[in-house]
């Protein structure tokens, strides 16, 4: 049974670092030996990223059933990265301490960014289950690979969406504003717009991108800005803190858009975000990565999740679950083949990963000479009575896209 929480206290550290020491001097002696993957997965399970943090937690505490179901042997070591890079970086030293043969984490791409540095180090593979930053797999890592697509790419495929959208709404935008953090994930959409963006094609012009503190305590100032433009799209990337301040602000203030419409980010479709707004919540449009519903993985790992999870609604929490799982199957499957847990043996089988039949939709799992999956489509994806719902592509969408949005006046 997998730990629910890692703890260290004085004598487990300083048996791990005699480990550690221990794994230096001879990885390919002891880590052989090992039958089962034991895997450290790194999230910020506490912190301003708590909330997508724990979401991605209940996905690996699922997992282990699961993946043993489909014949993966692994251990999991849940850790608590708090939101902080620093404390991401200890973790994962400490981790390997302990005997950890393989990283999976962080959802936060500095965060993630960190436990890299250390991985390429100490010569233990990184999993990467979220993070967009496009460093990750630009820096020559050669301890990590990505199942997650790059900000670039989420913004290149959410504005495909975004045409799609307008063809099946048949709405007319003129204009629109980009509203982004200005964290690592949010200058990472932003730059992936910058230079996607003027060739798009898309029918609409943009008239401003504009930055926000996700710390601040309301973004009045931002949808005063927003307000006075009056465009007809905002385009943001947000998270659930953040985007609930953003709709009550714009409520507040009357603005009305055509549409609020993600390129690309976690937010609109949290349920921090429906039990927040209610019916303020829906209509909004996440153009992202989302779950196959007809992949028998999916079916199963939504199973284990309402039985393991009744609390949680897997529609909601399918995205880091989805991305999540898929990361500790792509672990355990490159293990079987490898047979070790010896760590370049163990990450020349990851980097020859040919996953067919995985959770999020898209072709199979495979990764370039940096790392990075390259084949992971976006869907758009609308709330519906406080429900993410796939709208499209219409192969896989369970209902139409219902474009521009109601009122908020009137909304009950």
């Amino acid at each position: 049974m997998p730990n629910d929480h890692f703890t260290l206290s004085r004598r487990r550290v300083l048996a791990g670092g005699v480990a550690g020491a221990a794994l230096l001097a001879a990885p390919g002696i002891v880590r052989a030996q090992a039958k089962t993957l034991k895997i450290a997965v790194l999230l910020p399970q506490s912190g301003y990223l708590a909330q997508a943090g724990q979401s991605c937690h209940r996905g690996a505490l699922v997992a282990p059933q699961v993946l043993a179901d489909l014949g993966y042997k692994v251990e999991l070591m849940h850790i608590d990265m708090e939101s902080n890079p620093d404390v991401a970086r200890t973790q994962t030293e400490r981790a390997i301490n302990e005997g950890a043969h393989c990283i999976v984490g962080a959802f936060d791409s500095a965060g993630t960014l960190a436990i890299a540095q250390v991985c390429e180090q100490r010569q233990v593979p990184l999993v990467v289950n979220i993070a967009a930053a496009p460093q990750l797999t630009e820096q020559g890592y050669k301890y990590l690979v990505r199942n997650f697509p790059t900000g670039g790419a989420l913004v290149k495929n959410g504005l495909h969406q975004i045409q799609a959208i307008i063809d099946a709404t048949k709405i007319a935008p003129k204009t629109a504003v980009f509203l982004h953090a200005n964290d690592n994930f949010g200058m990472a959409q932003r730059k992936g717009m910058d230079a996607l963006f003027p060739t798009a094609g898309l029918p609409f012009k943009l008239l401003e991108s504009i930055a926000y503190d996700p710390k601040a305590q309301d973004l009045s100032v931002e949808v005063t800005k927003i307000r006075g433009l009056n465009p007809d799209l905002l385009l943001v990337v947000t998270r659930a803190a953040d985007a609930i301040k953003l709709v009550r602000d714009t409520v507040r203030q009357k603005f009305q858009p055509m549409a609020i419409i993600s390129p690309g980010a976690p937010g609109l479709y949290d349920e921090e975000f429906y039990k927040a707004l209610g019916p303020l919540a829906d209509y909004h449009i996440d153009m992202l990565p989302w779950a196959n519903p007809k992949s028998k993985i999916t079916q199963a790992l939504e199973a284990a999740f309402t039985k393991a999870q009744p609390k949680f609604r897997f529609a909601v929490e399918c995205f880091n679950v989805g991305f999540t799982f898929d990361a500790l199957m792509v672990a355990g499957n490159a293990f079987q083949r490898a047979g070790t847990t010896d760590g370049p043996t163990l990450m020349k089988a990851l980097r020859e990963t040919n996953l067919v039949d995985h959770t999020m939709i898209g072709g199979p799992i495979k990764f370039d000479a940096k790392g990075q999956n390259t084949d992971i489509p976006s869907a758009s994806v609308q709330n519906r009575n406080q429900t993410p719902t796939v709208v499209l592509p219409a192969e896989v969408a369970t209902m139409t896209p219902v474009l521009p949005m109601p009122p908020w006046q009137g909304r009950k």
